[in-house]
């Protein structure tokens, strides 16, 4: 029997950094790929069959489950209401319910998320463990998060069926992480910073490229925990058929969190940029990965210093492009 991998949210950051690894391994050369994508297709390559439409429509899944013996679960929804249950309940059931009928399926991969847990919005006073019970914060988006990772937990109770979650915080790839930290509109995702000093402050911070130093309700540096989408797309190699990964949760993270008055520190160093210390609501977390490098062998390559050059290093041939909030 072919092995062959479902990708949903194949056009993702991570969805293309992992078929394009994934079709690179010596080891998965007689594998096949089955891109499954909602808005964009997947670039034509022998060894990609490409699926598009709504893991919602059930009859689209059975059809996109014939034969697959391997699902990587990415596709997601951020704060939209009107979308989020759909996807991430309703789609993520009719893949389950295809899976465990399946004769020939070996393991189902789900991209968990660091908001099931709270992140940074409720405070952590010990390291975040693969044991810390779900605690959503408000929203649609760290529900849905929730509800995935639950669900995939009755069905290794109901029917044994064999998968394994990766929980990953915020992912890193290209300049991400730059525009993550900028005064300006065109921020990545959370917080947004002009919102907290104002905009006229914001806009003089902007054109100094000033870099905010996110404080907690303390006045202490927050520490946010991230994965660059290089390593995270490795620990998802080793998971997808790994023995140890069976029925397991993995934290899949830097290290040590990001603490913003060391990322101030060593642009200030390398690149001579200014700072300045925004108050804001958060709390620092930080995920412990112990699991995953004891299980799975698996070791993150990108530290704070290397998120940082490569952020700021990065050339881009074309205007920047963002599908989604964060």
């Amino acid at each position: 029997m072919t092995n062959r991998v479902l990708v949903t949210g194949a056009t993702g950051k991570v969805g293309r950094t992992f078929i394009e690894r994934f079709l690179a391994e010596p080891a998965r050369q007689g594998w096949i790929v089955r891109a499954l994508t909602h808005q964009r297709d997947y670039p034509a390559h022998p060894r990609v069959e490409s699926v598009k439409g709504t893991i919602a429509d059930r009859v689209l899944v059975q059809r996109a489950m014939v034969g697959v013996t391997h699902v990587v679960h990415l596709a997601t929804c951020k704060e939209t209401p009107e979308d989020v249950m759909d996807v991430t309940v309703k789609g993520l059931f009719w893949l389950l319910e295809e899976c465990r009928a399946l004769a020939g399926f070996q393991r189902f991969v789900l991209i968990g998320g660091d908001a099931a847990l709270g992140h940074f919005v409720y405070p952590h006073p010990v390291p975040v463990t693969e044991t810390q019970k779900h605690t959503a914060y408000e929203g649609c988006y760290a529900l849905s998060k929730v509800l995935e990772e639950v669900m995939l937990e009755q069905y290794y109770v109901q029917y044994r069926l064999d998968g394994c979650c990766l929980r990953a915080p915020w992912i890193m790839e290209k300049d991400d992480f730059r525009y993550t930290q900028t005064f300006g509109d065109d921020v990545f995702g959370g917080p947004r910073w002009r919102d907290l000093v104002g905009a006229a402050q914001a806009d003089a911070y902007a054109k100094t490229g000033t870099v905010p130093v996110m404080l907690d309700p303390d006045g202490k540096p927050v520490q946010r925990n991230f994965v660059h989408v290089d390593d995270l797309v490795e620990a998802m190699l080793i998971a997808l058929d790994h023995p140890k990964a069976r029925q397991q949760t993995f934290n899949i993270c830097m290290d040590e969190p990001v603490d913003y008055r060391q990322v101030a520190a060593h642009l200030k160093r390398t690149r001579g940029l200014p700072s300045v210390d925004v108050p804001t609501p958060f709390r620092s977390t930080w995920l412990d990965n112990t699991k995953a490098k004891f299980l799975l062998g698996w070791r993150p390559k990108v530290d704070l210093a290397a998120l940082i050059d490569r952020a700021w290093g990065f050339q881009r041939d074309e205007p920047r492009k963002v599908y989604y909030p964060g």
